[in-house]
């Protein structure tokens, strides 16, 4: 039997709105600490990139109430993989609408994703043009290194919690195109617990882990790449004297096989900083599923991700009326 015709209407991820009720704090956090670089202000909100994104805006954070994730962007292949993708996800009745786009982006097409969280696709962006002081001497490198902090190179994935992760991973494979590259089955296979997903060679760009308290809409963490292993723990080191609270890490993950350092922006936002990984580029790549004997170590050097990994998210919300959120087996 014939395979379907892989979709590749979505090139990769673009932005992230971030949400945060300590607005000025968490823009020393990205800008200062993390190194990245404020390239606009609107009313309530100010747009930073890191020195390696080539787009002019990755990251929007916007003053609200409470923590969590607002819009996440994604570029498309064509003006016409744009209106394709709008034309499919209407017709689910996904759609919310069309916009004039946000800072450094065009039309764009805003939609949800089963588990409500609101995302929009484009295809017309401005690219970073550096000003004097900014210049590298590469031609091919948007902006130079600054050694400001950890020195962010550029945004590279995030991942959501969900109420049903097989019905939001399926979306994002066959409404969206990505492909699956790993994912995370308890039960012997009739629990998903886990999904890690890309629309490009980087090993995942979205990742949908499950809600343990019942939410919709939520964010577990945003990641940021750095080169090597090195700025991973230079970043430990960063942190650690600014007295920003480390969740987890330095340490080596079992799925993506990625180094990380799990921390809080001061709003609330699980933040990673990111390096390693592999990259995918067989066509016909066999997803790699993972059990609980298989996680029962936890992370790949043994160490035990702590119980906040899998109980908190943003917005942060109590268990739902069943009690206390059940305790799941190590599943990152």
């Amino acid at each position: 039997m014939a395979m379907p015709e892989p979709l590749h209407d979505i090139a990769h991820l673009g932005a992230v709105e971030l949400l945060t009720p300590e607005p000025h704090k968490a823009l020393r956090f990205f800008r200062d600490l993390l190194g990245m670089e404020v390239v606009h202000e609107a009313s309530g909100s100010v747009h930073l990139r890191g020195w390696g994104d080539y787009a002019a805006s990755t990251l929007k954070l916007t003053t609200a109430s409470a923590p969590g994730v607002g819009c996440i962007a994604w570029r498309t292949t064509s003006p016409e993989a744009l209106e394709r993708r709008a034309a499919a996800l209407s017709a689910l009745g996904l759609g919310i609408d069309w916009t004039n786009g946000d800072f450094g982006r065009g039309r764009s097409f805003r939609f949800r994703d089963p588990d409500g969280h609101i995302m929009e696709i484009y295809y017309e962006e401005q690219r970073y043009v550096a000003p004097p002081g900014l210049r590298s001497a590469l031609k091919n490198q948007p902006q130079k290194y600054t050694g400001r902090g950890v020195g962010v190179r550029r945004l590279d994935h995030l991942a959501v919690l969900a109420s049903d992760v097989a019905t939001n991973r399926r979306f994002a494979q066959d409404i969206l195109g990505f492909q699956l590259r790993e994912q995370v089955i308890f039960e012997e296979g009739k629990r998903e617990i886990g999904a890690w997903t890309s629309p490009n060679a980087v090993h995942h760009q979205l990742a949908y882990v499950t809600d343990v308290k019942g939410g919709h809409g939520r964010l577990h963490h945003l990641s940021f790449w750095v080169d090597n292993r090195d700025d991973v723990l230079r970043a430990a080191d960063i942190l650690s004297e600014e007295g920003i609270f480390i969740e987890a890490g330095p340490a080596k993950h079992n799925n993506s096989q990625g180094f990380y350092l799990y921390s809080y922006e001061p709003g609330g936002n699980r933040i990673e900083v990111y390096s390693g990984s592999y990259l995918v580029l067989a066509p016909d790549w066999q997803p790699v599923t993972w059990n609980e004997e298989e996680r029962a170590a936890g992370v790949y050097w043994g160490g035990a991700l702590p119980d906040s990994f899998i109980q908190y998210g943003t917005p942060n919300i109590e268990a739902g009326p069943a009690g206390d959120a059940p305790k799941l087996p190590v599943f990152f």
